[in-house]
């Protein structure tokens, strides 16, 4: 005695040849409408600048440190702190093995803050110059 499909017994779970069609296109509907956003997303520039916003209305460090707890994960977290210890050392020179044995940062990740502080924005030295002149004050 068999069973399934080839039995002509329908099988629990399992949909009939003759519904598979229909159960896969709304399997495919629901499939993409649930990845979809409801509302469209924000270019990725207009949301940083309302970040930067966000950032320039607080008023001093306890704030921003409130924010960032609230704004990221613990995991983005580490790695915002890992990429912001290794800026100092870069700049001074240090040899990334060396920064890495010192702080525990993986050599990719100074790496890539050693390419930004060369050929991105400017906004790790601003950072860094604004920090020396918070410390003095």
């Amino acid at each position: 005695m068999t069973h399934g499909l080839g039995a002509g017994f329908p099988t629990p779970g399992l949909t009939p040849p003759h519904k598979k069609g229909l159960a896969n296109v709304l399997m495919r509907y629901y499939t993409i409408w649930m990845k979809k956003h409801a509302l469209p997303k924000k270019p990725l520039k207009a949301g940083v600048e309302s970040l930067a916003q966000a950032f320039n209305g607080l008023k001093n460090a306890e704030q921003i440190y409130a924010f960032l707890i609230d704004l990221c994960t613990p995991a983005e977290l580490e790695a915002l702190a890992d990429r912001w210890q290794v800026v100092e050392p870069l700049t001074k020179g240090k040899p990334y093995r060396q920064i890495h044995d010192d702080t525990g940062v993986s050599v990719t990740t100074i790496g890539r803050v050693a390419r930004c502080l060369e050929l991105g924005t400017g906004g790790y030295q601003l950072a860094l110059k604004g920090g020396r002149r918070g410390a003095g004050t």
